[in-house]
């Protein structure tokens, strides 16, 4: 296929998918029940405990990617514990990697982009509509697992979505259902992040890293995270303290109910790039609108 026709293709998918997902995060909430534990689950992306198989698990479609999502939650006296699952033919490991042009003697940044997955959870007091097209601001805490930035140390990256009619720093310019301009500003958690970018000018070898991977700190390190892939499908487990006290994170009561999305690719506003190894990486959203409920004695 051609790249004008691909481009084409592609766009007429996001459309469509950004109307159907629309008409469900307006619609009502479904609820999702954490189970209880006394035993906390090993987070290593295989979820071969028993209390993974007790839990309850809650299907969402992903119109972008076009694929259902499988999400379980389990609990213990202070943590909480998630689950995501969804096919994916490849396992997408690499990100951004740098490729050497001998004739122009520089390097370039590659088309590959590493697999995704987001939980966006409201930290709103009231029920939000949690989509970059929204008609209302809000904040909301990111637990973003990137298969090659963050799954080496075991942790997802903890940012937050500021979406405001107030440009932010670093903001990118959004528009709202209703033809508002709005922003959307990905802010990380205080501390250091689990990477850092590396830039290249002479020449070494012919494919180099974007990234030098290190170990997360403060409040960006909360959540852990590890995903495997097996047969055409990621299995990622996650991991939080229920009280971070941190003010960028949301902070859990097990009597209180928490509204929350999740997305197969990053939640960045763009627009799909047909010369990408995943042409929608970056144009992830939320579809379905759920509601996490803890299970109490």
């Amino acid at each position: 296929m051609k790249k004008t026709a691909l481009a084409v293709l592609l766009a007429t998918l996001a459309g469509s998918a950004t109307g159907v997902a629309a008409q469900q995060a307006s619609g009502p909430a479904r609820e999702m029940v954490a189970i209880q534990s006394d035993t906390a689950p090993t987070i290593d992306g295989n979820a071969d405990e028993a209390i993974w198989k007790q839990a309850t698990a809650i299907v969402t479609h992903d119109p972008l990617a076009g694929i259902d999502l499988t999400l379980k939650a389990v609990y213990t006296t202070d943590s909480i514990f998630m689950l995501a699952s969804f096919p994916d033919p490849d396992e997408n490991r690499g990100h951004k990697t740098q490729i050497w042009l001998p004739d122009q003697e520089r390097y370039r940044m590659g088309g590959e982009r590493e697999d995704t997955f987001v939980f966006k959870w409201s930290m709103e007091p009231g029920p939000v509509n949690l989509r970059i097209d929204a008609e209302q601001p809000y904040k909301a805490d990111i637990w973003y697992w990137k298969s090659n930035r963050t799954d080496s140390t075991g942790h997802a990256d903890d940012k937050m979505h500021v979406y405001s009619m107030t440009r932010g720093q670093n903001a990118v310019d959004v528009v709202s259902q209703n033809g508002l301009q709005f922003f959307l500003a990905r802010p990380g958690d205080s501390g250091r992040s689990a990477y850092k970018s590396l830039v290249h000018t002479e020449h070494t070898e012919d494919r180099l890293p974007s990234f030098l991977l290190r170990q997360p700190q403060g409040s960006r390190a909360d959540v852990f995270a590890k995903g495997t892939w097996r047969d055409g499908r990621w299995t990622i487990e996650f991991r939080r303290r229920l009280v971070t006290n941190n003010s960028d994170d949301i902070q859990f009561d097990t009597n209180q109910t928490y509204l929350f999305g999740v997305s197969r690719y990053e939640i960045a506003g763009r627009k799909p790039n047909p010369n990408l190894q995943q042409p929608l990486f970056g144009a992830g959203e939320i579809a379905d609108t759920l509601n996490l409920k803890f299970q109490t004695p």
